[in-house]
């Protein structure tokens, strides 16, 4: 059981998305900043990679970095220009995705599925959309007090940015971004929390596909489905893209097109998420969750070989699961627990995650195992027909020691 949210801390990070709105010569400096960092990254990477291959040697980011000052003084590829802790952050990114391969090499070893993770790749300009600044050093922050701020990056210029909000705390790091043609400055911030006066509520919290979220005193909030609504759109898009000429200018337009609607999905998920969690955040002092593993849960099923007819496999769910990891990805529980976090760091709530194992199918008042024989039903061999995400919410409760779980299922 992981407690989030608590307010020992003495800061709190943050950080606000804002359009940016770059000149046209800061444009082609910006995608030349993006370029000669997606060069240092695969420089990087091909060095690891080459260094393991031939010699057995493992290189990390202590010595790539200390390489850095040879690098910009012979200016190689025009590294020289730009900043060099911008360009240390580049390499801390790879470091980072390095280790999270190691995590998975180790984390497969012990499972024993036979799946080999994935190698890090080489990343084409195309895929490489983002460089971080520290905020003072390569980078400058100049809020105006309107609704108009200025954000400097080195190699780039001094760039207009709308601010629809003001930036509370001290800024630490800024991000120039790029993406589907629109530019972002990403500004990170340290701000003391502002705690919320206490709400006297404690609940546990059900998330699932059907309903996107289930409280222990049965609460139902609806599951939007932005995916599912806007799929014909995507489709014909997409169907449309795949019959065009590559490198066709109506293979470029259709290209944007998808990407636009792409966004628009991301974002209206992204508000919701914002919007609920901002709800439960003003009513409820403990809130608790399932600790969901989602990678594990949409991975597809094994292949199942056929032992009596070779190169032929037997039927394993497979467009079924195909189903299922698709609403579950449409409903984004990762990204909503992520954020649902974040504001309770902030308001001096708490976020508890709870162990997921059983809380749908056993019961909430006596602990037996139930049946389910639809989705959203289970039946106790004791208390008879139980809402499905009711009794999970309040099993979630009970294991996070809210007692509300027991308060519930005594109403």
């Amino acid at each position: 059981m992981t407690h989030t949210g608590d307010t020992n801390g003495v800061q709190v990070r943050r950080a606000y998305k804002f359009r940016a709105y770059p000149t046209r010569p800061q444009q082609s400096r910006g995608v030349r900043l993006l370029a000669d960092h997606c060069d240092l990254y695969n420089a990087a990477l091909i060095e690891r990679r080459e260094a393991w291959r031939m010699r057995r040697i493992s290189i990390g980011y202590g010595t790539q970095s200390a390489q850095l000052k040879e690098i910009r003084r012979a200016d190689l590829n025009g590294q020289g220009r730009h900043s060099f802790t911008a360009q240390q952050q580049t390499l801390r990114r790879l470091d980072a995705v390095f280790a999270a391969f190691f995590d998975r090499v180790r984390a497969a070893e012990q499972v024993g599925h036979g799946r080999n993770p994935g190698y890090p790749r080489v990343k084409p300009y195309q895929r490489f959309g983002q460089v971080l600044f520290i905020a003072g050093d390569g980078a400058r922050w100049q809020p105006s007090g309107g609704k108009w701020a200025y954000a400097t990056f080195q190699a780039v210029g001094t760039v207009k940015v709308r601010q629809h909000r003001q930036i509370p705390g001290v800024v630490k790091t800024l991000q120039l971004k790029w993406e589907h043609r629109r530019w972002y400055v990403i500004v990170t911030t340290d701000t003391k929390p502002v705690p919320l006066p206490s709400a006297g509520r404690a609940v546990g919290v059900d998330l699932g596909v059907v309903r996107f979220l289930t409280t222990s005193e049965g609460e139902v909030v609806a599951n939007p489905r932005f995916l599912a609504a806007s799929a014909h759109l995507v489709a014909d898009l997409q169907r449309r893209k795949a019959r065009a000429r590559p490198g066709s200018g109506n293979y470029k337009r259709l290209r944007r097109s998808l990407a636009k609607q792409w966004r628009k999905v991301r974002n209206r998920r992204r508000d919701f998420h914002h919007k609920t969690a901002r709800a439960l955040i003003n009513t409820c002092d403990v809130i608790a969750v399932e600790d969901l593993n989602t990678a594990g849960m949409t991975r597809r099923p094994t292949p199942r070989p056929d032992p009596g007819k070779p190169e032929a496999f037997l039927a394993n769910q497979a467009r079924a699961k195909a189903g299922l990891n698709r609403a579950i990805l449409d409903a984004g529980w990762a990204q909503f627990i992520s954020i649902l976090s974040g504001k309770a760091a902030e308001a001096g709530r708490r976020v508890v995650l709870v162990n997921p194992a059983g809380t749908s199918i056993d019961c909430h008042r006596c602990g037996r195992r139930c049946d389910r024989p639809r989705q959203d039903i289970v039946i106790c061999p004791e208390h008879g027909e139980i809402d499905a995400d009711v009794n999970g919410a309040r099993n979630i409760a009970a294991r996070a020691g809210l007692g509300s779980g027991q308060a519930a299922a005594a109403a």
